[in-house]
């Protein structure tokens, strides 16, 4: 009988890398000279970056500085979902941005059923929010992490996948 091998295509994000950018933009905001002297605000509140500042030129130089530390520590820009901005108090304007951990269901099935259309003899099946593809020891693991990256629709400029999706080999 062949040995059973599986892998997963998951969406993580590493939180530390997350903490250490917002210092690094923090500090940076601090320091710079059209940003100083004013009220901006950079906060993480779970899975999710909360942006302050006084008018709307100001939160996107905020914004810009956080998404240049973002994409030096690695956290792809795609996994950022961004909020409407709000008055708060004060007349201050605020951003919310979220941190896409895990794969949404819908492009977890589209996972699937791309990866069935593919007629390569592997099975997939979504857990929580990874989508596992498993199969005999002769897979080709490639060929499978190319069919979906070449749909479009899970790519981003870099070519890799949205939320950046990785493949975990599992024994």
């Amino acid at each position: 009988m062949a040995a059973e091998n599986s892998f997963d295509i998951v969406c993580k994000i590493d939180m530390q890398e997350v903490t250490n950018a917002l210092d690094q933009a923090r500090r940076e905001i601090e320091t710079r000279y059209d940003l100083k002297g004013t009220k901006n605000d950079v906060t993480l509140d779970k899975t999710d970056i909360v942006l302050v500042s006084p008018d709307d030129m100001k939160l996107k130089a905020v914004t810009d500085i956080l998404q240049s530390k973002l994409h030096k520590r690695g956290i792809p820009l795609k996994a950022l979902t961004y909020g409407a901005v709000e008055t708060a108090s004060g007349g201050v304007l605020r951003q919310k941005i979220g941190l896409q951990q895990g794969i949404p269901m819908e492009k977890a099935k589209e996972i699937v059923r791309l990866v069935k259309d593919s007629k390569i003899r592997v099975q997939a099946s979504i857990h929580e929010d990874k989508v596992r593809i498993s199969g005999s020891a002769g897979i080709s693991y490639m060929g499978i992490k190319m069919g979906v990256a070449a749909t479009g629709t899970f790519n981003d400029t870099e070519g890799n996948f949205v939320g950046a999706m990785q493949y975990e080999p599992r024994p």
